[in-house]
């Protein structure tokens, strides 16, 4: 075992790194009440965490599932509050490893990219080409493919140890989506191929950085392969621009062909090349080149939010400190958009 392999270890099981992680873990959740368990004993926790992790005993536990609707179903997956302190120790190492190697236009999950930056981002491409093309991957998550993602991360990472661990996180988290994903099978597939692990819980930090690295060989081959000059992606949504619609039918085609490779399917009814001028949908906003729109399902949806907000507030479940942060959460969101009159007519017909 190399000195480089020894030294990426060893920060992974610091003792400072794992202090760290904890205050991770545990920012603007410290009033919950396994993390203020945790917290009591946090030396003594801390330090029983490191002993499993050197001795190779450490096993992630059971995940807490949940559905949000946020339009459309999702199960949200939450770790034991240790295995997420764990989770920001591994992602304190390796993600320097793998920074260097995102494209410019990686926006999800990275410091600095943001949802408002990418959109800030695509309002740029938009003032600049004439045609669109939006992709976004079917089932995403729940078709993230364990073998294919322990290939591109032992591709950097050459820790043994620490690829032991990303195995155990990754392991943790198969068949927790089983009822989310509706098999497809590819060519060459035979009846074994169900069973191929797959699926990253929606929730786990590790599983938010880890759809970077798993999309970054896409990511790779649109830009050097394809020469797309403008791309950009969030998470598995993605635009591509130029001012030639039949080479974006092209791009289509070849973009295709490769997420086969990774054992993944586009929508592709959607994804259909359409001028700028027109508006394309990306991450709950309509955008234009010259302004953008909240989409009408999200407007709804938001309203509602803030009835129930109101209607406790009333009803004096809830503080007006806490109503105020959640209106202004909202509000920050919405005026990415040109949404000045909306915010004003919502906010004012409201009875708080």
């Amino acid at each position: 075992m190399g000195k480089r392999t020894m030294y990426l270890w060893s920060q992974v099981i610091a003792k400072e790194n794992l202090w760290l992680a904890f205050k991770k873990a545990a920012r603007g959740k410290r009033s919950k009440p396994v993390v203020a368990d945790f917290e009591y004993n946090l030396e003594e926790n801390l330090l029983r965490l490191r002993e499993e992790l050197c001795s190779g005993e450490y096993r992630p536990g059971r995940y807490n599932s949940f559905p949000i609707h946020d339009p459309k179903r999702r199960l949200i997956s939450a770790a034991p509050f240790r295995d997420r302190v764990v989770h920001h120790a591994l992602v304190n190492v390796i993600e320097p490893l793998f920074e260097r190697k995102f494209i410019f236009d990686t926006y999800a999950n990275r410091i600095g990219k943001g949802t408002h930056r990418a959109l800030d981002r695509c309002t740029y491409f938009m003032r600049r080409y004439r045609y669109v093309l939006p992709l976004d991957v079917v089932q995403f998550f729940p078709s993230i493919d364990h073998a294919f993602l322990l290939e591109t991360l032992s591709s950097t990472i050459c820790d043994e140890r620490v690829l032991d661990l990303c195995r155990k996180i990754i392991a943790s988290g198969q068949g927790v989506l089983k009822d989310e994903y509706q098999m497809v099978y590819f060519p060459g597939d035979n009846l074994l191929s169900y069973l191929r692990p797959r699926g990253l819980p929606i929730g786990n930090l590790t599983s938010q950085f880890w759809a970077n690295v798993f999309l970054n060989p896409l990511d790779h081959f649109i830009k050097r392969e394809l020469k797309c000059p403008a791309y950009l992606r969030y998470v598995d949504d993605m635009c591509l621009f130029s001012n030639d619609k039949a080479e974006l039918h092209v791009w289509r085609t070849a973009v295709i062909h490769f997420l086969a490779g990774l054992r993944m399917t586009l929508h592709e009814s959607s994804a259909q090349p359409r001028p700028c001028r027109t508006g394309v949908p990306f991450l709950g906003f309509q955008v234009y080149p010259e302004y953008r729109r909240l989409k009408r399902q999200k407007v709804i949806q938001a309203w509602w939010r803030l009835e129930r907000l109101a209607e406790q507030r009333r009803n004096g479940e809830i503080s007006i400190k806490d109503a105020r942060i959640r209106v202004e959460a909202w509000v920050n969101h919405a005026r990415y958009a040109d949404s000045w009159g909306l915010r004003r007519a919502m906010l004012g017909k409201i009875h708080w």
